[in-house]
């Protein structure tokens, strides 16, 4: 049986825009995004919202719903009081381009700021092959679906926009991790680069990330803090230490 919605979604671009009420129909079952649609369908008929497979798999219908990073199409309307106003905003951490929809282009340049995989040299196509405990190793990390949504909670990103350049984002924590984890790859300095480079001492590990993943990933506890604490092994390394300061006395 139907019932009324109060529906608070935001309305605007990049310039200027702002919250607008909408009452709708909404049926027993039904996700945010079934809503969303009716409105678009009946009310609003150029709102835009980025959305594919309607199934949790995709990551497209990124959005805020009441205040926290969801996906509009796994958040139950049943979830919420009866009599309680839905607000649904764009992700706040990426620039708007109109109503729900966010430029994250941002996450596709830190993606190309990642080495790839480095396969042995002496290794022709199709010839590596793996253990399967190491396989199992980061499985978790490949369950990511993109959904950017750890990126919009991140504080480091969300508050702090000078920290954008460097700062890669717990999406791409888990990438490196993942990386660091293959038995093949040839790159060595994943950990180093992590810190050094994409700004992996600016985490101060508030786990923000893990409570939104939509996949579940252990964000902060499998891969930012293993991470963090193979970083501090190797630059208080003792036997490094004292490898470097002979080094440095045959200099002298």
């Amino acid at each position: 049986m139907a019932r009324k919605l109060n529906l608070r979604i935001w309305r605007g671009d990049s310039t200027d825009g702002g919250l607008k009420d909408v009452q709708v129909d909404v049926n027993e079952g039904e996700v945010v995004l079934d809503v969303i649609h009716r409105v678009q369908a009946t009310q609003m008929g150029d709102l835009a919202v980025r959305w594919n497979c309607k199934a949790g798999k995709c990551g497209s219908c990124s959005m805020e719903i009441n205040g926290k990073p969801r996906l509009a199409c796994m958040t139950q309307v049943a979830s919420f009081g009866e009599d309680e106003t839905i607000t649904v905003t764009p992700l706040r951490a990426f620039p708007v381009i109109k109503d729900l929809v966010t430029d994250v282009s941002f996450n596709y340049k830190k993606a190309m700021e990642i080495p790839a995989y480095e396969p042995p040299k002496e290794l022709a196509p199709g010839e590596a092959r793996m253990e399967q405990i190491d396989v199992e190793r980061s499985q978790e990390f490949r369950k990511c679906i993109e959904c950017f949504l750890c990126q919009d909670t991140c504080h480091v990103i969300r508050d702090h926009e000078e920290n954008k350049k460097s700062f890669a984002g717990p999406r791409f924590f888990i990438r490196i991790a993942e990386l660091d984890m293959h038995p093949l790859d040839m790159l060595k300095n994943r950990k180093r680069t992590a810190q050094e480079e994409h700004g992996l001492g600016m985490c101060n590990i508030t786990k923000c990330c893990t409570e939104v993943c939509p996949e579940h990933i252990k964000i902060t506890d499998n891969a930012i803090i293993p991470m963090k604490e193979r970083v501090v092994d190797i630059k208080y390394d003792p036997a490094r230490m004292f490898a470097g300061l002979l080094k440095r006395e045959k200099r002298s």
